[in-house]
């Protein structure tokens, strides 16, 4: 099982050279499942948006290791307990964090499987190969799920300043050119620290925590909801409903093998064992992007119109406002298209429909992130700053769509 160390580093466009720290580390991330996460995308259908945002999980889950490292070297400089196991354990932890996303990551998480998130799957993936490691990821595993008595190496790996979100918020800036999310992932990390086994942020630190937050506000309107990325995950979200209700009809579609399985069989948690897992690890963004392609061909007038609407980026026009969009509006769109090309209220309502988004840039009641005062007194980051949009950001938005077609589809 052990195999060696060749590859000691790779080179990371954002950090430099990330150094592989371990035998394990290594074998970890020589395993196919893992190598399946360079063909994942990072930000979905972003990339019709801004085309250099086709980075993958792999980028991302090698990046938040490199960051994970360097808060253990922060911490410890400070007198922070974390043993050489300990370590180990939020390295793998880390590495593994995002190993369960299925084709284009978020986008289609309902659409494969049925009220099982990538989460579970991650874990379903890591107990896996503890299995193929001989308990060797039993720490990475405690400390993943949250029951280790350490609460802050959990926080380390998910929480609302975690190093998965440093490093894709850097990342996804990056990549698609979006200065407004680009942060100091350094700074942050030099300014963490643990008091009563939280994780926390020293005072100094909090213009740089306001910044993160801000950044990841802007992220989330200008790429994550950017409003023709999302109406394009919605059309992908809608091909495979469409692809799957022609498939319970009896009607044949051509596409892989482990894609097929998922559109034929409704997965749940009570059905997710170690075959689906497997299956599941054959399934990435190729198997999605060549279905597209054929699906162009067929002869439902649904299923073919959305594909190439994807295919060809001509997509649904797509108005988004403060308020919830007048049933009037709504009915004239849906009528016109209806009568344009007599179908059904069920095929129009793949080309016609409304719904809402949402965004919270800071959640305090999830996981605060505390500022360690002079005095050792903690406070949420909200009550601490003198930034009055702090408290703005801690409440949630909710803004309403309409998607339509154009003049003709």
């Amino acid at each position: 099982m052990i195999k060696s160390n060749k590859l000691k580093i790779f080179n990371d466009p954002i950090y430099g050279f990330i150094g592989i720290p371990s035998t394990l580390i290594y074998n970890l991330i020589e395993e196919p499942c893992f190598q399946r996460l360079r063909r994942i995308s990072q930000t979905g259908m972003s990339y019709l948006v801004y085309p250099g945002a086709h980075h993958t999980r792999f980028h991302h889950a090698l990046g938040s290791m490199d960051l994970m490292g360097k808060a253990i070297e922060i911490l410890r400089l400070k007198e922070v307990e974390i043993s050489k196991d300990e370590e180990q354990g939020l390295l793998c932890a880390i590495l593994l964090h995002d190993i369960g996303h299925g084709p284009f990551s978020h986008a289609m998480e309902d659409s494969i499987v049925d009220g099982v998130t990538h989460e579970d799957i991650s874990l379903l993936f890591m107990e896996k190969l503890n299995v193929k490691f001989k308990g060797k990821l039993g720490l990475a595993i405690e400390i993943f799920k949250g029951v280790h008595s350490k609460r802050f190496l959990n926080q380390l790996v998910s929480s609302q300043l975690d190093m998965d979100r440093l490093d894709y918020l850097k990342r996804d800036s990056f990549y698609t050119g979006v200065a407004e999310g680009n942060i100091n992932s350094i700074r942050l990390i030099t300014m963490l620290n643990v008091e009563n086994n939280e994780l926390v942020v020293e005072e100094k630190g909090i213009y740089s925590v306001e910044k993160f937050l801000m950044a990841r506000r802007f992220m989330y309107w200008q790429v994550y909801l950017h409003k023709t990325s999302l109406v394009a995950e919605l059309l992908l979200i809608k091909t495979f409903q469409r692809a799957k209700e022609l498939l319970s009809s009896g009607k044949e579609l051509s596409c892989s093998r482990a894609l097929l399985f998922f559109l034929q069989n409704k997965i749940s948690k009570d059905n997710f064992n170690t075959a689906v897992l497997d299956k599941f690890a054959q399934l990435d963004d190729v198997d999605v992007l060549a279905a597209i392609k054929s699906w162009q061909d067929e002869t439902d007038f649904v299923l073919s119109n959305l594909c190439k609407m994807l295919v060809n980026r001509k997509l649904l026009n797509i108005k988004i406002k403060n308020k919830p969009i007048g049933d009037l509006k709504f009915k004239k769109h849906y009528d016109s298209f209806q009568k344009a090309h007599e179908l059904s209220d069920e095929e129009v309502s793949y080309f016609v429909f409304k719904g809402e988004i949402e965004n919270q840039a800071y959640n305090q009641e999830k996981q605060n992130i505390n500022i360690l005062k002079s005095n050792k007194k903690l406070i949420d980051v909200a009550k601490a700053s003198d930034h009055l949009n702090l408290k703005t950001l801690s409440k949630k938005v909710i803004k309403y769509y309409m998607c339509y077609p154009k003049d003709s589809v």
